[in-house]
């Protein structure tokens, strides 16, 4: 248990982030284990899975009991927010990595592998027949014929899904600010169940992707970035649709005041960047 001492926090102790660093890990290597054809991969994939949530449950619930047992104090809180800022800002150079190898494949490969620009000189010896096409499986059509994804369809109803869910958390902070505990709990409610409908809606999309459109990790580059960036944030929501389940059970339970609610703010954080990474990916992926 932590402890407070006037002006400063210790934390005590934790295995928490040694057992979150072993679920990731197991989880990474299992993902690679599994694009590979190795079928361990499935299982292992879900053990990591599994000891990550098992690490939120636990983690979360010895941090919501030290703050209802009045240990943190204002230093704490501003500990809080600067972390949170330094985590979301780590998950904007997350996305912006993928979405520069997106960038570098339209803009810049797919010219030197059709003979444009300086580093095309290759382009005769090796693949002469490539030419530069976006969607693309690659030279020599290594991913197979594919089918491109559709912007105007599940893509865009999930992008209204996910601004209208934007709102209703917003409609739910303004509760929270105002002491109107019903608003508060009808607007987490709301909003963590457009999150789940947007994961099934995904969910359904790929399923449809993979057995009509030949659509696949192995679908060359296009199908490479699709997955990876949709995926990944396909998981992102289904970890704030967990966080935001948490923060609703705990507004039932009569957790938070207008004062101090640095858990539901982090969360509204969390929420809001990952509506604005699905209008890049909408944009940039889907559409154009």
């Amino acid at each position: 248990m932590a402890q407070a001492h006037g002006d400063y926090y210790l934390p005590q102790p934790s295995h928490w982030p040694i057992v979150a660093s072993t679920g990731l890990f197991l989880s990474l290597g299992s993902v690679a284990a599994w694009v590979n054809d190795i079928e361990i991969g499935k299982f292992g994939l879900l053990v990591g899975l599994a000891i990550i949530f098992f690490v939120m449950a636990g983690w979360f619930g010895e941090v919501i009991r030290e703050s209802e047992s009045g240990l943190y104090n204002d230093q704490v809180d501003r500990s809080f927010r600067w972390s949170m800022i330094f985590f979301i800002t780590t998950e904007v150079f997350f996305f912006a990595a993928f979405f520069g190898a997106l960038f570098y494949t339209r803009v810049f490969s797919l010219e030197w592998l059709s003979g444009i620009g300086d580093k095309g000189m290759a382009h005769e010896f090796l693949w002469p027949n490539f030419s530069e096409m976006w969607p693309s499986s690659g030279p020599a059509h290594v991913g197979g014929e594919l089918n491109t994804m559709e912007a105007w369809g599940i893509p865009a109803l999930n992008t209204l899904i996910l601004l209208t869910s934007g709102v209703t958390i917003t409609w739910a902070h303004h509760g929270l600010r105002s002491e109107n505990r019903k608003q508060l709990i009808q607007g987490l409610f709301l909003t963590f169940a457009l999150g789940l409908t947007f994961v099934g809606c995904q969910a359904y999309e790929y399923g449809h992707a993979i057995t009509h459109m030949n659509l696949t990790l192995g679908s060359g580059i296009y199908g490479s970035v699709f997955y990876m960036l949709t995926g990944f944030h396909g998981f992102h929501v289904t970890v704030g649709s967990i966080m935001l389940i948490t923060i609703w059970v705990r507004s039932i339970k009569g957790h938070f005041t207008p004062q101090r609610h640095f858990a539901f703010e982090a969360v509204a954080w969390y929420w809001h960047f990952v509506d604005i990474v699905w209008l890049g990916l909408f944009i940039f992926v889907y559409w154009i």
